[in-house]
């Protein structure tokens, strides 16, 4: 079972947006997806929920990992797991334990630049991610892509050791999908195109 974790200490930077968005592609592709939110305000389980009632699109189990308990349902393909905010010290150190993939979103501000720095160093030294046993990359989010802020933050995560694997645009065809209990995926074709490319490099780097 592929166990997939979006984390990020601050909160607001798209964490469950590309858990969501995740989840339906490899629903998609035929995997039995279980989408685990660790979050108490519970944005990914709103999600699911919104997505009740639509025929046609793959079913997505639920799991209220609140708790810090994950059952996904036997035969499971993959497990996206929604982290909370805020997530430090030997917390990080216990939800690693479950993961052998994580992405973290960083926003394109200097706020955002400075916690990322903090947040890869207790990153960094624990176990998993130091024994690649848990692998992880790094993905920009909310980028206009021609803005000076988005060229500052490209620089500072090529600097970086941990792969930085695509950008995805500040786009509202992501709010148009998620009201909707939808991704990006399942909206018109001519209207996602521009964001559908810049998913293909983390999709990609999932495969490896």
């Amino acid at each position: 079972m592929r166990t997939i974790m979006l984390m990020n200490a601050k909160g607001g930077c798209g964490k469950t947006t590309i858990a969501t968005n995740l989840a339906t592609w490899y629903a998609d592709e035929g995997k039995r997806v279980a989408l685990a939110d660790f979050d108490p305000q519970k944005s990914t389980l709103d999600w699911l929920e919104a997505r009740q009632g639509y025929e046609g699109i793959p079913d997505i189990q639920a799991i209220d990992a609140t708790n810090g308990l994950i059952r996904p349902a036997k035969e499971t393909d993959v497990v996206i797991m929604d982290a909370p905010a805020g997530t430090h010290g030997k917390a990080i150190n216990k939800m690693l334990l479950r993961v052998d993939t994580l992405i973290l979103p960083v926003l394109p501000s200097p706020i955002d630049m400075r916690a990322c720095n903090r947040f890869l160093t207790e990153l960094l030294n624990n176990g998993r991610v130091s024994k690649h046993q848990t692998r992880i990359g790094i993905v920009a989010n909310r980028v206009k892509e021609h803005t000076r802020i988005y060229h500052d933050l490209e620089a500072y995560l090529g600097h970086l050791k941990i792969p930085f694997i695509t950008h995805f645009r500040e786009s509202q065809n992501y709010i148009r999908s998620a009201e909707k209990g939808l991704a990006l995926f399942e909206l018109a074709p001519a209207q996602v195109y521009k964001d559908i490319i810049l998913w293909d490099p983390l999709f990609d780097w999932l495969k490896v």
